[in-house]
């Protein structure tokens, strides 16, 4: 099978600010990839190369293969699940639970129109899936973060991506709630049906012991990447983040002080 995910050379351009250089990074089926980096390193464009809603200057984009620009974006699209916070923002308070799942596959925000009952059956699969069948029928409104965040990704899941984005997921989770999210999110990758997780972080603490790989970037460059204990090293993150610190590991979990 191809790679999942392969990035070549890309480079993005904007006036005369080169905002990534040079990128270039392979998920293989089974990984699971942790991004770290500074503000202002590249990540946030980095990503929206990869969902097709930020053209790259050159270089190239294949997912399962298939290049962007050279296949149908939407459909490319299609395989790629992404969480974060700009999503979040879109769906209105009075959509419920189930209807926020149900938009998933048909790549819909705050739904309309009329669903079968297998994609009704389809989307609380996937409810129960992240472990919120009983809130199905709740606000979006009402939910807690922590809550929002699961029914986000089994919107995600519900489309059966190759590759599901977190982007910084645990941002206004208080303590308890994240643990718990992390515990969720290391679970789901073991799952035989888990695709491939990429999650973007600022917070080492947050890399659970089921991501396999990791990505550095530094003003628009790769600085490291491959298996994660070749790269998640206090001399890498002290390069990448140009502070000395010191990274101590216990118990599968990670720290970092400076």
């Amino acid at each position: 099978m191809p790679p999942l995910l392969r990035v070549e050379n890309l480079r993005i351009h904007r006036e005369q600010t080169h905002i990534l250089r040079d990128v270039s990074w392979t998920v293989e089926k089974g990984q699971h990839w942790v991004i770290l980096g500074p503000n202002g390193s590249g990540k946030t464009s980095l990503l929206g190369a990869l969902n097709g809603s930020l053209f790259p200057t050159s270089g190239e984009v294949r997912v399962l293969g298939k290049c962007f620009g050279a296949h149908d974006w939407r459909e490319l699209r299609r395989h790629i699940g992404l969480v974060s916070a700009a999503l979040a923002q879109q769906i209105g308070e009075t959509e419920t639970a189930l209807d926020v799942v149900l938009g998933g596959p048909r790549a819909m925000i705050n739904v309309w129109g009329d669903f079968s009952p297998k994609e009704i059956r389809h989307a609380r699969l996937h409810l129960r899936r992240v472990g919120l069948a009983a809130l199905a029928g709740r606000p979006w409104g009402v939910l807690s973060q922590g809550e929002r965040q699961r029914v986000l990704i089994a919107r995600a899941l519900s489309a059966e991506p190759a590759l599901l984005i977190l982007d910084e997921p645990c941002a206004g989770l208080d303590p308890v709630a994240r643990e718990h999210f992390l515990l969720f999110l290391d679970s789901l990758g073991r799952t035989r049906r888990s695709p491939g997780l990429i999650l973007v972080t600022h917070h080492v603490e947050e890399i659970m012991p089921v991501f396999t790989h990791g990505l550095l970037l530094r003003t628009g460059q790769v600085q490291a990447r491959g298996d994660m204990a070749e790269v998640l090293t206090s001399i890498n993150l002290r390069e990448t983040f140009g502070q000395p610190m010191k990274l101590t590991r216990q118990n599968g979990r990670y720290r970092l002080r400076l």
